[in-house]
């Protein structure tokens, strides 16, 4: 995320000295929420920290499945601690996301225990995720992936939709990323029903059979 962070301050910097043209209106911005923002370590370097808030649109493809995930909120705060870059993990919100072709059954990301949001040539970020199945018929248990078995997804920049810069003041930019090579495995505490659930989702399903992408907006806050 620090290489993003480069890159938005210089395109902030082309902006203003090359009129650098925002394609997004302030009317299609979403409302950024900072109230789960995490304070920064009580050793943190006076001045070098921020919240960045997320707002997501995503999509799963599983093999041939498209499931459109709906809006996926996310927080953290980055700074540096003894000079060294640090960063510290604040909330993931995702409402369930209806899985067509399932009966009702339904999707909700959960966070996974760990995230690294330092972006470098490799890749955009990596979070840890698992996925809670709700439906009437299975229990609450349900789950493709776990808290102490995440699904690890590294996202790479979606070059469909590069970085642009909305908003100078707050610093607010949009991109894309995607993962190609999201591994799923079949569900987990699903019941008499887990098979049921592995066969209408396609599980489990190999690295490079399945997409995960977002569109995101993200804004800036001094801490």
């Amino acid at each position: 995320m620090r290489r993003l962070l480069a890159a938005t301050a210089a395109a902030l910097s082309a902006a203003a000295l090359f009129a650098f043209p925002c394609h997004a209106s302030a009317a299609e911005l979403p409302d950024f929420d900072f109230s789960a923002c995490p304070a920064p370590p009580a050793n943190a370097d006076p001045g070098t920290w921020r919240c960045e808030a997320f707002v997501s649109q995503g999509v799963l493809t599983i093999g041939d499945r498209e499931i459109p995930l709906g809006e996926m909120r996310l927080t953290f705060s980055e700074g540096e601690v003894d000079g060294k870059y640090a960063q510290v993990f604040g909330e993931l919100r995702h409402a369930p996301a209806r899985i067509r072709g399932t009966f009702g059954a339904s999707l909700q990301l959960k966070y996974g225990g760990y995230s690294d949001f330092q972006s470098n040539d490799e890749r955009r970020g990596e979070l840890d995720l698992y996925a809670a199945l709700r439906h009437p018929l299975l229990p609450k248990e349900c789950t493709i992936g776990t808290l102490d078995a995440p699904l690890h997804s590294v996202v790479k920049d979606d070059p469909a939709v590069p970085l642009e810069v909305i908003s100078q003041n707050p610093k607010t930019v949009k991109f894309g990323v995607v993962d190609t090579q999201l591994a799923l495995p079949g569900t987990t505490g699903c019941g008499r029903l887990a098979h049921v659930a592995d066969e209408l989702l396609g599980l489990p399903s190999p690295t490079g059979k399945n997409t995960f992408k977002q569109v995101t907006y993200v804004q800036f806050k001094p801490l």
